[in-house]
């Protein structure tokens, strides 16, 4: 993996993507970021040696290095899931390009459905903890430790700081963000009722199929993390409806301006 991260940080250097100081990870339907980043350069996934080979949905992904309130950032443009069918390495092998390009803040954003009935479609949740349900480590595999602590401490895996001033900005902006516990779970189908009562038994606000493994890996490597989730639906296990893909993404779309403002902020104060 040393040698493969290496010819991919060659790549994207020689194209020009020089000190970004912050990583951004765009969750499903959350691509308006792009339209705020001052581009300056972007490579798609499938040209980028040693990238994870991309599937149909994400032929459009894109590494795209640029300015956002004034700091040279790296966004992902569409990120990658297990249930693809991708390893747990692929899936956070950006993460850690990203890294050895020289970020020092990663910011993570998703979807995720709301099993906290006092949360709602359309509204923002920022990670405080999260519960791994993904039945795999990112971390558990032969050499990990030439890359950085293999018993990678997690006892405050998003960062108190960039979390309290995400709070400060949503109050100044009159943004409604809850703050709570984001279950990883492998996906793709969705949950069953008593799934659903079992999360939050054991303490999940909310439930998406990503993220856990990225910022286990940004832990790995150090770097300062912080995640928000966009609502989409609600999970009520008492008045459960068939899921409905088209609300979904309205849901988000309708949330995602109010996620912009967060993250352009947060960096502008980084």
């Amino acid at each position: 993996m040393i040698k493969h991260i290496e010819e991919t940080v060659e790549y994207l250097r020689d194209k020009g993507f020089e000190s970004p100081e912050v990583g951004i990870i765009l969750g499903t339907g959350l691509g308006q970021l792009i339209d705020d980043v001052d581009i300056i350069k972007q490579v798609s996934y499938n040209h980028i040696p040693n990238f994870p080979t991309a599937t149909v949905e994400f032929h459009k992904g894109k590494l795209i290095y640029g300015k956002l309130s004034g700091k040279k950032v790296i966004v992902m443009q569409g990120r990658f899931h297990l249930y693809e069918g991708y390893s747990l390495q692929d899936v956070t092998y950006p993460v850690r390009i990203m890294e050895k390009l020289g970020i020092k803040t990663l910011l993570v954003s998703n979807a995720a459905g709301a099993i906290n009935l006092n949360f709602k479609k359309s509204e923002l949740m920022l990670i405080d903890d999260h519960i791994n349900l993904q039945g795999k480590s990112p971390l558990a595999f032969r050499g990990v430790e030439l890359l950085g602590e293999r018993f990678t401490d997690m006892s405050a895996p998003y960062d108190a700081e960039i979390n309290s001033q995400f709070e400060s900005i949503a109050k100044q902006n009159n943004i409604t963000l809850h703050k709570g516990v984001y279950v990883s779970v492998l996906g793709p189908q969705l949950e069953t009722r008593a799934e659903y009562r079992m999360l939050k038994l054991i303490g999940a606000d909310a439930v998406g199929m990503s993220t856990v493994p990225e910022v286990i890996v940004a832990n790995h490597l150090k770097l300062k993390v912080a995640a928000v989730s966009v609502l989409t639906d609600e999970c009520d296990p008492d008045n459960l409806e068939p899921i409905n893909i088209e609300d979904i993404i309205a849901n988000a779309a309708k949330a995602e301006p109010n996620m912009i403002t967060l993250f352009k902020e947060l960096i502008r104060t980084l």
